[in-house]
């Protein structure tokens, strides 16, 4: 391997970082120029390929002249976009105009308390409450409102502010927490006393969940590595001692959760890969003792464990490739003694459980639509929870209770606004508790929702799901925007939102594909659009594209495509593959540099992912990924309009992915199609934390889409 390294001071010759304006003496117009990347020396020998990176140096967060040219590029971007900038001001009016801005969460037992959270107008953060239950354990909402965590407050100063794990001891005395103020999402601890309001003198970093003893002194909690943000190491820790690792995961392939049992009897201990998982338990009264492992690891088998009433209720996909789920004695939950509750069905996943005192409910998927199954422990029946829309999201919306005799769930589809609905589990009655209000009115009867299938090039049918405002016409000449994901077995679910109304009410169809590299039809769905079959995903998305072409619902100039993450991969792939098929695209943290990322150990998103995506140090591996890696295979060619979007401190996807994407595409493309790179310099994977800095940005991508479609206000 040979390498040079860039170097330390970057001539103004050989990086073009400012703005500069060409005026026109006819028009008397400016038109900004965009930052031109300075090319630096870097190769690198792999598997016999040198392999060679002009944009290196953008990987120096520490470079000044890298934040310059982020900015620079930020500048540029404004410069381009000014046109719109009114138009982003009314959809932002309108987003938040729909927001019912004083709101608050459906109330949820846990233990003597109601918990719940508030917003407040013109507040960026909900504050998180509790009410006291009154002598029925009801909610009383007459009972003094304890303020646990103000975010608002908590916030003040910082440009970031997210909360991540929060655990009420069992006596309901102390909460403990984490908050990150960088987008990084490497979380601190703290710990604060619920009757005094006072913080205690307890400090943990980069934690990542959090699990108490039943003895109401003993937190346990998971630590992720300061480099790879792999959560590796358990601690267990006494208040008012210090903490003491318990344990850690050596296996680069393995992260680490923390949590309690629904019935609170055992502290879990769960390490994970992509294909394989291992449960160890602890008696939640010995906080002290040794976590025991239930099934241990044998390669390929994932499982999940509950328990109840002495008896373990394991999901597992031994013999099941879509989960079925059994049930063993606590102390024997060896396979010999396993008795199955429910079998293993090909066509239906298992990718839930949630058990009560007295009742199962399991969550499942078929034809990329959810529903949920209640198993009535003393009848021994099980009733089912369906709805008739064509599709549609419904999901638990989380029990704290291990005895309550209802089950919360969230139910939205594209045209239903999210609903918090109670399932009486022994009638199956259903009670409707609150729904989304959209403010000034929302009829629902003015969109349509429909189910569609197209035919990807291996005969494999693909769901697709849209959504219109009635009266569209499928002539061909409809603006259409396109969404998807299909990695790391995530569904693309038929959601509700606010946002999207502003799309339907200006004539735009939406739709998203249930692209291969997800869960949408079964765990074998994702193992046909993952590692040497990861090209499935862009095909499939490529061929739901030529469909809705085929069907006349858009035309290519008035197809948009939009993805994010891995779907931002997804984006880089298929304008590579077909950029004659895009008129337009938003890509948003996008995964792109594969190959640079993927050889690097030390990042985030690396070894823990060669599950997902192959390991490059085997050369079939890196021979197929480096065929499809966005970045990697670049041509001189053009290409559509396309806005990328990230941000500073993204820990997922690394802010130079995208800037050196950008800068390269620049080099090479040849049309002069707009090509944009916004880049949030206080945010992290999802962008702003704040609820009016999230709508303000979600305002500006749309505008920017209505821009490419020609839609002026």
């Amino acid at each position: 391997m040979s390498y040079s390294t860039i170097p330390a001071v970057l001539t103004s010759i050989s990086v073009s970082i400012t703005i500069a304006m060409l005026t026109s003496t006819i028009a008397e117009a400016v038109v900004p120029v965009p930052p031109v990347a300075a090319k630096t020396a870097w190769q690198e020998t792999r598997h016999g390929e040198v392999v060679t990176d002009d944009y290196r140096w953008l990987q120096k967060k520490e470079n000044p002249e890298v934040i310059a040219h982020l900015n620079a590029e930020n500048a540029y971007t404004e410069a381009m976009t000014s046109g719109i900038k009114p138009l982003a001001d009314k959809l932002y009016g309108e987003i938040k105009g729909r927001m019912q801005e004083v709101d608050l969460s459906v109330p949820a037992r846990r233990g003597a308390y109601y918990y719940y959270s508030r917003t407040e107008a013109g507040k960026q953060y909900p504050v998180n409450c509790r009410r006291h239950a009154d002598a029925r354990l009801a909610y009383d909402d007459k009972a003094p409102e304890e303020i646990l965590l103000n975010q608002n407050m908590l916030a003040e100063g910082q440009k970031f502010f997210a909360i991540a794990a929060m655990a009420v001891s069992p006596n309901d005395k102390l909460l403990a927490y984490t908050t990150d103020t960088t987008g990084y999402r490497q979380f601190k601890l703290r710990i604060k006393n619920l009757t005094t309001g006072k913080l205690l003198n307890v400090y943990a970093d980069r934690v990542t969940s959090i699990a108490w003893a039943a003895d109401n002194k003993t937190l346990f909690y998971v630590q992720e590595d300061p480099v790879t943000k792999r959560s590796d190491r358990l601690f267990r820790m006494v208040l008012g001692k210090p903490a003491v690792q318990i344990y850690h995961e050596a296996i680069e392939q393995y992260a680490l959760q923390v949590r309690t049992t629904h019935d609170k009897q055992f502290i879990v201990l769960d390490a994970q890969a992509t294909d394989t998982s291992e449960v160890k338990l602890l008696a939640a009264n010995t906080p002290n003792g040794k976590f025991r492992s239930i099934l241990g690891r044998e390669q390929g088998h994932r499982y999940d464990v509950e328990h109840r009433n002495g008896e373990l209720y394991i999901t597992t996909n031994k013999d099941a490739k879509n989960f079925r789920v059994v049930v063993a004695p606590s102390a024997t939950p060896d396979a010999r003694y396993w008795r199955e509750l429910v079998p293993h069905d090909k066509d239906v996943l298992v990718f839930g459980t949630e058990i009560f005192h007295d009742y199962l409910v399991v969550s499942e998927k078929t034809l990329a639509l959810n529903r949920s199954r209640i198993y009535d422990f003393a009848s021994k029946q099980w009733k089912s929870v369906k709805f008739d829309d064509p599709v549609y999201l419904a999901k638990s919306a989380g029990t704290p209770e291990y005895t309550s005799t209802r089950y919360r769930l969230s139910y939205q589809s594209p045209v239903t606004p999210p609903t918090v609905m109670d399932v009486d589990m022994a009638s199956g009655e259903r009670y409707i508790l609150k729904q989304q209000e959209v403010v000034g009115g929302y009829d629902p009867s003015r969109y349509e929702s429909r189910r569609l299938w197209a035919t990807a090039r291996d005969g494999v049918k693909v769901p697709l799901w849209a959504v219109y405002k009635k009266g569209v016409k499928f002539d061909g000449a409809a603006p259409l925007l396109l969404y998807s994901y299909g990695s790391y077995g995530y569904s693309t679910e038929a959601s509700f939102s606010l946002s999207r109304i502003s799309m339907l009410e200006r004539g735009v169809i939406y739709v998203q594909s249930h692209i291969r590299g997800g869960t949408d039809m079964g765990e074998s769905w994702h193992d046909d659009g993952m590692l040497m079959k990861k090209k499935n995903t862009f095909n499939d998305f490529v061929d739901s594209a030529e469909f809705l072409v085929k069907e006349k619902w858009t035309r290519p100039d008035r197809l948009i495509i939009q993805g994010g993450s891995a779907g931002g991969l997804l984006m880089g792939a298929v304008v590579n593959m077909r950029p004659d098929l895009f008129h337009a695209v938003h890509a948003a943290v996008p995964f792109v540099d594969v190959m640079n990322t993927m050889m690097d150990a030390t990042l985030p998103l690396t070894t823990g992912e060669y599950l997902e995506w192959g390991n490059p140090n085997e050369k079939p591996a890196y021979d197929y990924m480096r065929s499809y890696s966005p970045y990697d295979n670049i041509e001189r060619k053009a290409y559509p309009a396309i806005l990328v979007t990230t941000s500073l401190n993204d820990s997922q996807v690394m802010y130079w992915e995208p800037a050196k994407y950008v800068a390269k595409l620049r080099a090479f493309k040849t049309d002069s199609n707009p090509l944009l790179l916004k880049t949030n310099m206080a945010a992290g994977h999802g962008g702003a934390s704040g609820r009016y800095d999230a709508i303000r940005e979600g305002a500006f991508n749309m505008a920017w889409m209505f821009s490419q479609w020609g839609i002026a206000e």
